[in-house]
């Protein structure tokens, strides 16, 4: 039975010590097994479980299930109140609550494209589809870096030693360059790894009043696709309209990655402006 839930909005603590330090762009997204380190020791164990599990039965599974968008029903601002204290255990370059980082990205769009309000408001909600593991969906099958299942893992996937577990490496039917799909295919009909991109973009798709435009929700799909917007890899599975769209993503990528800062946005006199933009482009209470 869904409901509707509001909470107040996330207001950081002041005493705690939430804030990440500056970081040169090489500095971003470093990945090791540093034992001695239990931010990287978090990190490593949740890719290896996703790189182990996240199987075509597995995204199959959680598809079905989560596509009945029976969770619960709520509007987008107070969805993104669930990330009020959700901090991704996948994320080597932040420890602050997902919500700020929802408006340190809406927000670093918004200066750059200020004529783009769609594209602020994609901001804002790219990272919504965590919910999911507000509602009891492990953080290993909700964030990280996504993947195309039934084909051979590109090589630039962060730790791809880890799928030497993931029983799709030694079955013919997904092991192979183009596994279960064809060359060129288009991104469209590649089944990627379960998490929150796919998750919200169904969501979106599912709620007949959204009106953000293809692109928006090409971003929203594809954000955690590091493997082939910045590894390069996926490119055979790729149409002409993915290509196409990969400028936009790779636009996306420089403000969902680089405005993690010390700069903490002040949320509440944001709220008007965002829920203006929810009002004309995501309407109404949506199911999750």
């Amino acid at each position: 039975m869904s409901v509707t839930v509001s909470e107040p909005i996330y207001m950081l603590d002041p005493s705690q010590n939430y804030r990440p330090d500056y970081k040169d762009v090489e500095e971003y997204r470093i990945y090791n097994n540093d034992q001695n380190d239990e931010m990287q020791k978090m990190i490593y164990e949740t890719y290896r479980q996703m790189h182990t599990k996240q199987t075509v039965d597995f995204v199959r599974d959680r598809t079905a299930v989560w596509t009945q968008f029976n969770t619960i029903e709520l509007p987008i601002m107070a969805a993104l109140e669930k990330l009020n204290s959700f901090i991704d255990e996948s994320d080597p370059d932040i420890s602050l609550p997902n919500l700020v980082h929802a408006f340190q990205t809406a927000e670093g769009i918004r200066k750059a494209h200020p004529d783009l309000d769609w594209f602020h408001l994609t901001g804002l909600i790219h990272d919504l589809g965590k919910i999911m593991a507000i509602y009891g969906e492990p953080q290993w099958a909700v964030v990280g870096d996504t993947f195309a299942v039934g084909c051979a893992y590109g090589e630039s996937n962060v730790y791809h030693e880890l799928f030497d577990r993931n029983p799709d490496k030694t079955n013919p039917k997904y092991n192979t360059k183009h596994g279960i799909y064809s060359e060129k295919c288009g991104l469209d009909k590649v089944m990627m790894s379960w998490g929150h991109d796919e998750y919200m973009y169904r969501v979106l798709k599912n709620h007949k009043s959204c009106s953000l435009p293809e692109e928006a929700l090409y971003m929203i799909r594809f954000h955690s696709f590091y493997p082939w917007h910045k590894g390069g890899d996926y490119y055979h599975l790729c149409s002409d309209k993915d290509l196409q769209m990969l400028d936009w993503i790779r636009e996306f990528n420089k403000f969902d990655l680089y405005s993690k800062s010390p700069e903490l946005p002040d949320i509440k006199t944001l709220i008007p402006y965002y829920q203006s933009l929810i009002d004309k482009y995501i309407p109404g209470l949506v199911k999750f």
